[in-house]
């Protein structure tokens, strides 16, 4: 029986290697796929769960409750990887993947605004929250797990199974939605179909228990126990004594920061332009997804192979600066290949918003204390119809207005003069296309174009687990590996949708919430660069 170091005494089997990689890349996943169902589903959410009346600010609080899960992340990475550092790897996520099951089945049995009002939000955030802490935990103990079974010259390639279980759980979260939407019909989907892809998550949580449950502990950690070298403050140990402090904030920001944000662009901003924008209808969008993740999802192990070669930083780094130059042509050639009718339009009509600054607000975190103003419901209302429009200060206490082309359109008393169908019939005249026609979608530039925003998630997602695993010495590497991750994941690139869609409306133009990858992912390569050095033959042993 061949076998391979895992940096430890111990001889691991191929086959039990093999076994650690699967059973901790099945269970993530899972968890991947449940946490990304709420995701495509926003759109659908925005009107189920949050009082009608506005589509722009119930998109809004949709994506603030999508956020919620992440901005908790790191809360779960450190509760959890306390737990992995003093209990155990296995137990841990065992435990993870069970609180992750549970809230998604919830989520399918949930109440909409309609039946309890107020309290159907707040259950959602509230599971959401419960969601985002078991992932949390997640991904420390299942990237630290198999990274401690697998050779030193096969760590990134090791790895990099895990890194794939996103795509593969968002890929597994398209094809059941779609489906659901190929066999219900529309209105039975949007009253109670949306449920299934939730309730079918108890199968798959009793599947990925079964297989957990017939693991080993890590070897690395069992000799750790065994000669009495754990940490029994791993929190203190891992965020208030230096150098390993340091290294938790420099991980952070010059490598999982613009990772996130690369990772969420690629693939969930990649799919909002596509149905929100672009008006896609949500089956065609989610086969184009769907396809470049496919063709996409082997370069995860590519990259996390040619990092065990060539280095883990370096390949993080160029991902992070190429999509940062290219973010802006991208998304314009998409506009272009996908909806030529809406590009055409834009180019011949302008669109101008005018209102006193003082009545215009800038609306990330929406909710009951959120007041829209007339000028919000005129900016939010043109986002919604992804068009462009170039927003004008007007002298206060003067009315607002929509310019379309030459008809101008007053906004005050938004609901009461109904403005929005003044604007529908102002746009139906010059041509406005309310959908993009399947027929002069350009499939082949399209899926180029996807794809090659996923060779960027691909570059950045691939080698960092590797990289963060060997950072960080064994007694506290759960803990110190996971924050960073989810901060970075979490935060800056779990608050990209909510982010970037606040920023296409407070400024009109479609392309401008690209600046906030942008901006995050040079500052990663310029202090990854600077500041940061590969590990990629480090001994996990210590």
């Amino acid at each position: 029986m061949t076998a391979t170091y895992a940096d430890d005494a111990r001889l691991v089997s191929k086959s039990e290697e093999r076994k650690v990689i699967f059973a901790s890349s099945l269970g993530t996943v899972f968890e991947w796929y449940d946490f990304y169902l709420y995701a495509t589903l926003a759109p659908f959410f925005a009107s189920l769960f949050f009082p009608p009346g506005n589509e722009t600010a119930a998109l809004l609080s949709a994506f603030a409750t999508y956020a919620a899960g992440f901005l908790v992340r790191p809360f779960g990475a450190i509760f959890f990887g306390h737990i992995g550092d003093l209990v155990g790897r296995k137990y841990t996520f065992l435990v993870t993947i069970l609180v992750m099951g549970g809230s998604t089945f919830a989520v399918g049995l949930l109440p909409t605004f309609s039946a309890i009002g107020w309290a159907a939000p707040f259950l959602l955030v509230v599971l959401r929250l419960l969601q985002g802490l078991a992932l949390g935990g997640e991904y420390g103990g299942a990237a630290t797990y198999v990274a401690e079974h697998a050779p030193k010259n096969g760590r990134g390639y090791s790895t990099a199974w895990i890194q794939t279980t996103a795509t593969l759980g968002f890929f597994m979260s398209l094809a059941v939605i779609g489906f659901c939407r190929v066999t219900i019909d529309a209105k039975t989907f949007a009253d109670w179909g949306w449920r299934i892809p939730f309730l079918v998550s108890l199968v798959l949580l009793a599947f990925s228990v079964y297989i957990r449950m017939k693991l080993n502990e890590s070897p690395v950690f069992k000799r750790m126990k065994e000669e009495g070298k754990g940490s029994d403050h791993p929190i203190r140990d891992s965020f208030f004594k230096y150098p390993n402090n340091k290294f938790v904030l420099l991980a952070l920001i010059g490598a999982v920061a613009g990772q996130g944000v690369v990772w969420y662009t690629g693939q969930f901003y990649a799919l909002f332009f596509l149905t929100i924008t672009l008006k896609v209808d949500y089956l065609t969008a989610y086969t184009l997804i769907a396809i470049s993740l496919l063709m996409g999802t082997p370069f995860f192990i590519f990259f996390g192979w040619l990092s065990d070669r060539i280095g883990r930083l370096k390949i993080i780094l160029a991902g992070c600066l190429i999509a940062a130059v290219t973010y802006f042509p991208l998304f314009s050639a998409l506009t272009h290949y996908v909806n030529p009718d809406l590009e055409a339009f834009q180019a011949k009509t302008e669109i101008v918003v005018t209102a006193p600054a003082d009545q215009c607000n800038f609306h990330i975190f929406v909710g009951p204390w959120s007041k829209f103003t007339d000028c919000d419901r005129a900016k939010d209302y043109m986002t919604k119809l992804g068009l462009s429009f170039k927003a004008v200060d007007g002298a206060s206490g003067t009315p607002g207005i929509i310019k379309i082309g030459d008809k101008a359109i007053p906004i005050d008393n938004w609901v009461a003069n109904k403005v929005a169908a003044q604007v529908d019939a102002a746009l139906a005249s010059g041509g406005y296309p309310k959908s993009a026609d399947p027929a002069k979608i350009n499939w082949t530039m399209t899926l180029a174009i996807l794809f090659v925003m996923l060779i960027y998630v691909t570059m950045v997602y691939g080698p960092i687990a590797a990289f963060l695993v060997e950072l960080f010495p064994t007694k506290i590497r759960y803990t110190s590996m996971s924050l960073p991750y989810h901060i970075g994941n979490g935060w800056f690139g779990g608050m990209l949708p909510l982010v970037a869609t606040a920023m296409v409306a407070s400024s009109g133009n479609i392309y401008n919430g690209l600046w906030y990858p942008i901006v995050v992912a040079v500052i990663t390569v310029v202090i990854g660069a600077l500041l940061l050095r590969d590990n990629k033959n480090a001994d996990l042993h210590n």
